[in-house]
């Protein structure tokens, strides 16, 4: 499918938006970071990465061919230990300028959450974005459509538009959805006042969860989407994932959808442990959330008790 206009009047309308100089669109969200690696960090380059980085971040890392080397999940000073070491190793590797290392945020699941906004994590913590070197993100949770996109400073977007393969070699996406953006991002900025509440939706429901016995929960309480993991492994990830399939499969009979969470398991290179994963939406009210939050207590007691 050929580029039409409203194409560039998504990305403009992203790029305003974020309040970057420019952005592009790819048609797949997967793509989108698997895209954007590649085209910036090739074979010699050094990749400081989160050990929970998605498998697309994986395979992105793949395709580049880089030196990588992972620090703890959130944890700021094991990457200093990373880049103290690099440091002395080359003496030319700051979180950021100290070390002169370029940052890029993967914000799949806190564009359109975070911020007063929903900007995602720099409008959180009143980062400036312009000390952001790149900023993906995928379209299929907040703004309900497909495909995905990246924003920044325009030197640095407009080399995907002929390194990133996942915008080079493929088609367009669907004028349709890339209008459905659009009007995704007119309904925020019409809005502002849902992202205060759903943040107070995630609190609730994370109370909640709290405490159940034999499951724990594994996410941020500002996230719409969590985990529910076994307290302890019965050894098997077989015997885990029946176990924790069983729950899915009575809350659903009971009205309340869940999903496990999926993974490609010879492939991931940080497989993490088995789990439920739990979304929250805006739309949701109270009281359908503390039926979800009983209707799981009640349940996990029964499977795992």
């Amino acid at each position: 499918m050929a580029l039409e206009d409203v194409h560039l009047d998504l990305e403009d309308r992203l790029a305003q938006f974020m309040k970057t100089e420019e952005a592009i669109i790819y048609s797949y969200g997967f793509a989108t970071i698997a895209s954007a690696i590649p085209a910036y960090s090739k074979r010699g380059d050094i990749v400081f990465v989160d050990r929970a980085a998605c498998f697309a971040i994986q395979k992105g890392l793949q395709a580049s061919r880089s030196d990588i080397k992972i620090f703890n999940h959130n944890d700021m000073a094991d990457l200093e230990r990373l880049l103290k070491e690099q440091e002395i190793e080359d003496q030319k590797v700051k979180l950021k300028y100290k070390y002169k290392a370029r940052i890029f945020l993967e914000e799949s699941l806190s564009f359109g959450v975070l911020g007063k906004h929903g900007r995602g994590l720099t409008e959180h913590y009143g980062i400036n974005i312009d000390d952001i070197d790149l900023i993906s993100a995928n379209m299929e949770n907040s703004l309900a459509s497909i495909g995905g996109f990246c924003c920044g400073r325009s030197f640095v977007i407009d080399h995907q538009r002929l390194s990133g393969q996942g915008y080079c070699f493929s088609a367009s996406l669907p004028p349709l959805l890339a209008a459905a953006a659009i009007e995704g991002l007119n309904i925020m900025e019409e809005n502002p006042g849902i992202f205060a509440e759903l943040k107070e939706k995630c609190r609730q429901i994370h109370k909640a969860l709290q405490g159940i016995s034999g499951l724990k929960v594994v996410g941020e309480s500002l996230s719409p989407a969590f985990h529910l993991q076994l307290e302890e492994s019965t050894g098997s990830r077989e015997k885990d994932v029946n176990l924790l399939q069983k729950i899915v499969n009575l809350c659903m009979s009971r009205g309340i959808a869940l999903t496990q969470a999926r993974y490609l398991d010879k492939e991931e290179k940080w497989l993490p442990p088995p789990s439920i994963r739990v979304v929250v939406t805006v739309e949701q009210t109270e009281e359908e959330l503390e039926k979800a939050a009983s209707t799981i207590k009640a349940v996990a007691q029964e499977v795992l008790l």
